[in-house]
């Protein structure tokens, strides 16, 4: 119990020995004489004094005493009545509202029944007497009161000598006196935020240095580390951390609730509401009950509450509902939350949820036994579990496929010391996943029933286990990369002392590229490395080149050739430091180490590649060399590109398109599998199907211009999206505004990239606007995460012009096709801003309203589903939703919700009003707009306008390239035009005859009267590589070249067959009117396109983009 320590001055938690009738007695004085306080509010003193030695209690107090005169119905005097006479008193009227601790008649008369001696002496200012009154022998017998007059200040004591004999006490002891010391502190804290002037307390003469609630829990010892403090109304509040119980200090009207009750229970409630979630977020999705929580809590409560109801006349337990004390009003603040939420109470629930998971984890833990049941999947090696089971070695492969080729490779090595188990997919990463998802996750239980694997155990070697080696076998690809990843951090997480174990974690590489030429083979196991090789044998033909896809592109006789060369395939780890191996891993796959993620990813060098002719693997060169390509590709893969706001399979779905030069409508399922063949996509068709229906997409939140046409069911706001058919059913083409967006003229400027020598998609494509912030983007990578809000295609082309015109742009704000609600941009807010997005609410009855637009992207589904659950939808229980209908079509959105009319004026009252409580707004950000830029490399962008500066520049150049290459084609067909007419006249006019002369004199003389020939690039790239060949000397290059003399010959008659292949008819003067018209036609469009300036070309490019916006009725103010 707490007592005050005369000692040390503070209040100590200690065992003591009481009689609680004496403690309550006293209290009953005391509380008295607090409650003076509240009818007068001019009292500043109260004195306590406790004698020991005399075995008497004093407590006084200034401010108004007791009226003295005597009572016309009992015939006594007023302070007689009070102290000496059964059920009287002044609290007795429970209809009117008191925040007093007396409540009835018994407590000061008990305290008088129960001493040898009691004492009443007041002064009444209003009769200028002082009154003086002494009882005996547990009131048995009273004096006559001595009444003097008096002059002096107001004031009321009681002393009294208990009846110590009746308390089975020989006179006040030691743990007695701690106890009535540390009420006279209580009262001190208490009366601390009573209203008028601070009432200083004192205690034997000496004032209490006590002068606020604060202070008062000060004195306790254990409770220095509170980490709250707030008042609200008349309650002061203290929150601090307990030692695993709640623990709670806690006054009713001064009264000390020694076990608590309603009022504190009302605070605690709110605190565990809010830190349940709190810490469900923190640790992952464990679940976490509030008794965890409430049991962490130590809760200081001094409240005033009116007319309070206890459970006894000891007044332990406030038994007053929440209701009745005006709980609703009595509520913690978002502040107080929050600095609840940072404090060390969290850091504590949190370790003890952990330890409760860890204790469920231990259960799921394997055991070393030579037979192990229900994993079907599982080929068991023959001596695992067993004496022999260190030799033994566990093979986990990436899928069935895999597997299959593992278990033909057996067929060399044998069953007996190698198993195969196939993983299916990627496993968890274990270190940002609650461990009761650990338990369930059934691939990595299996893992651990196979290995014989015990959570918590550290292991010096593997003879505790079922197997004594791992062997990872994986593509050789970026995922492959990614699931070692994996599977190192699940070791590293539970059982790290087993990275350490010699020769425990094994790799088994195969190669993922294979060069054969006149029976030599080459092995590449990376991509970088055979792009290195190829790089420097560019020159070198006959190479039989064939990439490797996934370990099932393996046969199985190539599987039997990498077992019986295991010593060249198989590759083991090597732990060299715990500091910095271990912190690679961490690195990679702790979630909150995200900045430190970006700079690695910073440091990577163009090129590297994993050298895999080692004998060991360090962690270091898997993490660096190997591990960060898939982090690399991950982020092209996810982040979109600033230049045309593509991802890799958007880029490669609309090259595809391109290509095809798809007007008609095809299924989006045949779709795919064009884009899959022609653009070399190495993943799933289900993904693919998936983009190339979200490029069709054009519900609001979704595309504000579809590159793709949809014809069909492609999905609606309804859900999301996730409503669109089957990809077997549905169609789709190019859509006319994408080839106004991405000009057909600037294709032949880009930069194609190459796949296994197939020219495919470009790095990136360069559309005549910022094609990013017309329909945004989303995207999380490794490190890096990006989101750009949609704007309005008038707004950015409007923008353009400008730029272009050399005016200052201005400033964007979020746009989405068919939204009617408002997003408005937040209090102060400029570059890196944020918006406040609103749907529309309008009450238009006394019990309904009408909900007509939703937030972007909050799906009318999800929103019925939130309206359906009261305790989502409702901030307040008391508010409660009666009824709603529906209206809504595909792409509008229409609630007719029905409530009782109060609820309704209270929502309204509230602030936010109806709209935040219906959850109708959210925030749209501009400060994670993450790019890649045209050179490759991740930048944030503070703004739409920076990103427009960049595309502008950009842009401009390449206008510049296709203006340079236009010129250049129609300088080719002008040649063309001009040697037709040339050729066509000569040989009407007789200068040149063709008929009936050897083919080489023919090709000299069109040469000699100075002809040009249109060869074909691949024979010029032949006729140039011969001239540079003799050029530089090489002669066996050019005695190679001329074996092609020939060829070359051929090459030169093919240049050409522009003017020999002409037909007769060619031959008359409509003709040679016609293509002479033509070269002028030509001409003319040449001088034209070289006096046109290059924001001219883009500007009539915005209008083309405008107009055809316009024609698809695309919405654009």
């Amino acid at each position: 119990m707490w007592v005050f320590d005369a000692d040390t001055s503070r209040i100590v938690r200690r065992s003591v020995s009481y009689v609680p009738g004496l403690y309550k007695i006293f209290d009953e004085i005391i509380v008295n004489a607090a409650d003076n306080k509240q009818r007068d509010p001019t009292m500043t003193m109260l004195k306590v004094t406790v004698d020991k030695a005399a075995g008497s209690i004093s407590v006084w107090n200034n401010g108004r005493g007791i009226p003295i005169a005597r009572h016309a119905e009992h015939g006594c005097y007023i302070p007689e009545l009070i102290f000496g006479h059964l059920l009287t008193g002044s609290n007795f009227n429970d209809q009117e509202k008191k925040t007093t601790g007396g409540r009835n008649g018994y407590g000061a008369k008990l305290a008088n029944i129960f001493s040898t001696e009691f004492v009443v002496e007041t002064a009444d200012g209003a009769t200028r007497k002082r009154y003086r009154q002494v009882f005996r022998n547990n009131m048995g017998d009273k004096d006559e009161p001595v009444i003097k007059d008096y002059d002096g200040d107001e004031f009321t004591c009681i002393t009294f000598k208990p009846d110590w004999r009746r308390f089975g006490m020989a006179g006040m002891e030691d743990d007695t006196e701690a106890l009535l010391q540390k009420r006279a502190h209580d009262i001190a804290g208490c009366m601390s935020s009573y209203g008028g002037k601070r009432v200083r307390v004192y205690l034997n003469k000496q004032q209490l240095d006590v002068k606020s609630f604060k202070d008062y829990l000060g004195l306790y010892e254990g409770l220095s580390d509170l980490v709250l403090h707030e008042r609200i109304g008349t309650w002061d509040i203290a929150i601090g951390p307990s030692d695993g119980q709640l623990q709670q200090v806690s006054f009713v009207n001064a009264i000390c609730t020694v076990k608590g009750g309603q009022h504190v229970t009302h605070i605690a409630e709110q605190i565990v509401a809010h830190l349940v979630k709190v810490v469900k977020r923190k640790s992952k999705g464990t679940e976490v009950k509030p008794v965890h929580v409430r049991n962490h809590l130590c809760v200081c409560v001094n409240a005033l509450v009116e007319n309070p109801a206890f459970d006894s006349q000891s007044k332990e337990t406030l038994t007053t509902k929440a209701s009745a004390f005006g709980g609703a009003d009595l509520k913690l603040s978002d502040k107080a939350l929050k600095a609840i939420e940072k404090s060390p109470i969290v850091e504590a629930i949190l370790a003890y949820t952990n330890f409760q998971a860890s204790k469920a984890l231990d259960k799921k833990s394997g055991k070393k036994t030579s037979k192990l049941t229900g994993i079907t999947k599982l080929d068991d090696a023959n001596f695992a579990g067993t004496k022999h089971s260190q030799d033994c070695t566990l093979i986990l492969t990436e899928g069935d496929s895999a597997k299959t080729l593992a278990v033909s490779g057996l067929g060399v090595v044998g069953r007996d010391y190698y198993g195969v188990f196939p993983l299916k997919g990627k496993p968890l990463n274990v270190r940002e996943t609650a461990h009761a998802a650990v338990s369930k996750n059934e691939e990595i239980s299996n893992i651990v029933k196979i290995l014989g694997l015990k959570f918590g155990t550290q292991y010096a070697d593997a003879r505790a286990l079922r197997y004594g080696h791992l062997m990872i076998m994986t593509d050789q690809d970026h995922d492959g990369s990614h699931i070692k990843g994996l599977l190192i951090n699940l070791l590293h997480y539970f059982w790290p002392s087993l990275l350490r174990v010699e020769g425990f974690l094994l790799e088994f590489i195969t190669p993922i590229v294979k060069c054969v030429r006149a029976g030599r083979e080459l092995s590449f196991f990376t991509v970088p490395e055979y792009e290195t090789w190829r790089a420097a044998h560019a020159q070198q033909r006959g190479w039989s080149i064939k990439y490797y896809k996934g370990l099932g592109t393996s046969t199985a006789k190539e599987a039997k050739e990498y077992f019986a060369k295991l010593d060249q395939h198989q590759i083991p780890f090597e732990w060299r430091d715990d500091a910095a191996d271990g912190d690679m891993v961490d690195l990679v796959f702790n979630k909150k180490r995200a900045e430190d993620r970006k700079e690695w990813l910073r440091n990577f060098v163009p090129g590297t590649f994993v050298d895999y002719g080692v004998d060991a693997m360090t962690y270091d060169a898997f993490f660096n060399r190997e591990l960060i390509l898939f982090s690399i590709e991950d982020n092209k893969r996810s982040l979109p590109c600033m230049v045309d706001g593509l991802k890799p399979s958007q880029r490669k779905v609309l090259f595809a398109c391109f290509k095809r030069k798809l007007k008609n409508e095809i299924k989006v399922a045949q779709l795919a599998g064009y884009v899959s063949e022609h653009s070399a996509y190495h993943h799933g068709e289900v993904s693919l199907t998936g983009t190339i229906t979200a490029m069709a997409q054009s519900y609001c939140g979704s595309n504000n211009v579809a590159l793709l046409y949809p014809g069909g069911q492609f999905g609606t706001r309804l859900m999301g999206g996730k409503d669109q058919a089957s990809p077997r059913y549905i169609f789709t083409r190019l859509d006319k505004v994408a080839r106004a967006i991405f000009h057909p003229d600037d294709d032949a400027i880009l930069t194609y990239l190459d796949d296994d020598g197939m020219s495919i998609e470009p790095a990136y494509y360069v559309p005549v606007l910022p094609l990013v912030l017309v329909n945004g983007a989303e995207g999380i990578g490794t490190g890096w995460s990006s989101g750009v809000p949609n704007y309005s295609p008038r707004d950015v082309m409007e923008n353009l012009r400008r730029r272009i015109r050399g005016q200052p742009m201005v400033e964007m704000q979020p746009w989405y096709r068919g939204f009617v609600g408002t997003i408005a941009r937040k209090a102060g807010g400029a570059k890196g801003s944020s918006f406040t997005v609103e749907g529309i609410v309008e009450r238009t009855g006394d019990e309904t309203l009408e909900i007509t637009e939703l937030p972007v992207k909050k799906w009318t589904q999800d929103y019925k589903a939130f309206l359906e659950s009261p305790t989502k939808a409702a901030a307040k229980p008391r508010f409660h939703i009666k009824d709603f209908r529906e209206n809504h079509t595909d792409t509008t959105v229409h609630f007719t919700i029905t409530m009782d009319k109060s609820d309704l004026d209270a929502i309204e009252q509230q602030p936010g009003g109806l709209s935040k409580f219906f959850k109708l707004e959210t925030t749209l950000a501009e400060t994670n707009m993450t790019l890649f830029d045209n050179t490759g490399m991740i930048a944030r962008y503070e703004s739409p306008l920076q990103i427009m500066e960049e595309f502008y520049d950009l842009r401009l150049r390449h206008y510049g390239m296709r203006k340079e290459h236009l010129l250049a084609r129609m300088q080719k067909e002008w040649m063309r035009l001009d040697n037709k007419v040339r050729f066509v006249v000569a040989v009407v006019q007789g200068k040149l005859e063709v008929r009936n002369r050897k083919k080489s004199e023919l090709l000299a003389q069109l040469r000699a009267d100075g002809f040009d020939p249109l060869l074909p690039e691949s024979a010029a790239k032949s006729v140039g590589s011969k001239a540079k060949a003799e050029d530089e000397g090489d002669e066996d290059a050019a005695a190679a070249s001329d074996d092609d003399s020939d060829s070359e010959s051929a090459a030169l008659a093919k240049g050409y067959d522009y003017l020999l292949g002409l037909k007769l008819w060619t031959l008359t003067k409509e003709v040679v009117a016609k293509l002479l018209a033509e070269l002028a036609a030509k001409k003319q469009e040449m001088e034209e396109l070289r006096a046109m300036e290059l924001s001219d070309l883009w500007l009539r490019d915005l209008d083309a983009v405008g107009e055809v916006c316009v024609e698809r009725c695309c919405r654009l103010a």
